[in-house]
């Protein structure tokens, strides 16, 4: 058995640490932007759109980013990604009304998409084949752990010092992104087979559909969770703390995506898959009869579980699917199962929220259950064989 060659080099860890960045000044942004918009005197629905506008147009600039990333490399893309983020973080900080608002929420928003599908496709680059698993895992966890910290500062050091003030934050973590990809020197430039014909431009990469349904129907419950639990809990009048519920998540995640790195690249889909589908009824219910802290930190452990571990084996599995001339669109194609969850899932749960009594507001998430076996089951064979792929 030869020596087993660590995954982690300079230029892994730096594609990593920049991933971090961009997701922390991303999701540092997202929490106060509503509150923000108000602020600067845009009506409810105004606001609502400024807020949405940035999911909406990464459905669309999606398959874009992906087509593009399959042909430019990989560090121009995420450098381009990384100053559009700073730019629209700037322009916040610095915009005069709401109107302006609006236009930098979509330069930020081009550049989030081309930075998601750019480093994923970049990071599975720069590891061998059968440490792709292994790699996203890791990726996984730095944007976790960016998603459970940014929400958290940025609400309390908003409520210290104000909004401007504490955007300057995120405009700080998207310059680090860009100055950490400075020093990353396998640049990842495109794979061109000879004689191959012209590339057409595709919206998705066919054999990464079931991942991509999959995807959506794990993460729906966890934006709305993400979106509604605080206005969910005081419906509810329930005494949680349910500030440290996404914490609690990312801790939770961070053990068991280290506890089980050495499996991801191993073990086969339908594993993990009825880990999470069971870990997904089990913290839907859980948040459904919620009275206490206990059953709230067992349901963020639930989620860490259920959307936690599939997140990170979609994400893999879309890539090992595809043909390595195709990686960017195999990534674009798995994100954007996650933009229609998270486009989708709060507008889904405000409907929900205003036809039903609230003890039905998780329970109806059960639904996504039967659909996510029949998904499973039509393209078992698919999916399993991801590993086999290498």
């Amino acid at each position: 058995m030869t020596e087993k060659k660590s995954i982690y080099t300079k230029d892994v860890i730096l594609v990593m640490a920049a991933s971090f960045f961009f997701m922390f000044s991303t999701m540092f942004v997202n929490p106060l932007i509503n509150g923000y918009a108000k602020n600067l005197g845009a009506s409810r629905v105004f606001a609502g759109i400024i807020v949405g506008i940035m999911s909406i147009a990464a459905m669309f600039l999606r398959s874009v980013a992906g087509n593009l990333t399959d042909k430019f490399s990989k560090y121009r893309l995420s450098f381009i990604g990384g100053i559009l983020i700073l730019i629209g973080v700037v322009g916040y900080v610095l915009t005069p009304s709401s109107g302006w608002l609006l236009l930098f929420r979509l330069i930020n928003g081009t550049g989030y998409v081309l930075c998601t599908v750019c480093m994923t496709t970049w990071l599975a680059f720069l590891v061998p084949r059968e440490h792709v698993g292994e790699a996203m895992g890791f990726y996984g966890l730095m944007n976790a752990l960016a998603m459970a910290l940014a929400p958290a500062l940025s609400i309390n050091i908003y409520q210290k010092i104000g909004y401007r003030e504490s955007l300057i934050a995120a405009a700080i973590a998207a310059l680090l992104m860009v100055i950490s990809i400075q020093f990353v020197g396998n640049h990842a430039e495109p794979i061109v087979k000879k004689n191959q014909p012209e590339k057409h431009f595709k919206i998705i990469q066919m054999n990464v559909l079931p991942v991509a349904i999959l995807t959506t129907l794990f993460a729906i419950p966890y934006f709305i969770t993400q979106a509604d639990i605080v206005t969910y809990v005081e419906q509810k009048h329930l005494s949680v703390a349910v500030g440290s519920y996404f914490l609690i998540y990312a801790v939770v995640l961070l053990i068991i995506r280290i506890g089980l790195k050495r499996y991801f690249d191993t073990v086969r889909f339908g594993v993990w898959f009825w880990i999470s589908l069971i870990s997904t009824a089990a913290y839907i219910c859980l948040l459904a009869i919620m009275q206490n802290n206990g059953e709230m930190a067992l349901a963020a452990a639930g989620m860490a579980m259920g959307y936690g571990i599939i997140y990170s084996v979609l994400q893999s599995t879309a890539l090992l699917l595809a043909p390595v001339e195709e990686q960017g669109l195999a990534s674009s194609t798995f994100y954007l199962g996650l933009d229609i969850a998270m486009s989708f899932g709060p507008m889904i749960s405000g409907v929900i929220d205003s036809i039903l009594p609230v003890k039905w507001f998780y329970v109806v998430d059960l639904v996504l259950l039967p659909v996510m076996l029949l998904v499973y089951f039509v393209w078992r064979k698919r999916l399993n064989g991801a590993i086999d792929h290498h």
